[in-house]
């Protein structure tokens, strides 16, 4: 199934230390949450149709740790992972983010979840702790992943109803 994309996600710097990724999904909060959270859904669109997602892993408790892995069509296997520090069921995940090859540059996400009128905006602020570690993370070409990856993950989400 597919459906027309509601937005195109807004990427900002809030601070030197900080990225702002905001996006509205044509989905109420709670699909948007599942789709976020169950493991058989994020697999669906985390890969950004770049590659296979050879791991997904999710323990949604605090204290529970996650981790994703992914072989890209063209290259090595990358993984991604991190602890919940806070979770509110259908509004707000805070959870730490490591990038497997810099295991010292740990980040803190912060996700919300807020609906109008079935429509959902999800907002991710991450917290680097070094303006280095941010830039690096801004430089790697990181925006046209989520772009298409939101996508897949709003298609994932209407699907569930």
């Amino acid at each position: 199934m597919t459906a027309a994309t509601s937005g195109t996600a807004k990427v900002t710097l809030p601070s030197v230390y900080q990225i702002l990724i905001e996006r509205e999904f044509a989905a109420p909060a709670s699909m948007v949450w599942r789709a976020i959270t169950e493991p058989e859904l994020v697999r669906q669109w985390w890969h950004a149709n770049r590659g296979e997602i050879t791991t997904c892993e999710i323990d949604l408790r605090v204290g529970g740790s996650w981790r994703y892995a992914m072989r890209p069509f063209s290259g090595e296997e990358f993984a991604f992972y991190g602890e919940f520090l806070e979770i509110v069921p259908n509004e707000k995940i805070i959870q730490t983010e490591t990038f497997e090859p810099f295991p010292d540059a740990t980040a803190t996400n912060t996700t919300t979840l807020t609906e109008r009128h079935g429509t959902t905006r999800l907002r991710t602020l991450v917290q680097h702790q070094t303006a280095q570690a941010r830039d690096m993370h801004i430089n790697s070409g990181m925006e046209p992943g989520p772009q298409d990856a939101f996508d897949l993950l709003e298609q994932t989400a209407i699907s569930i109803a």
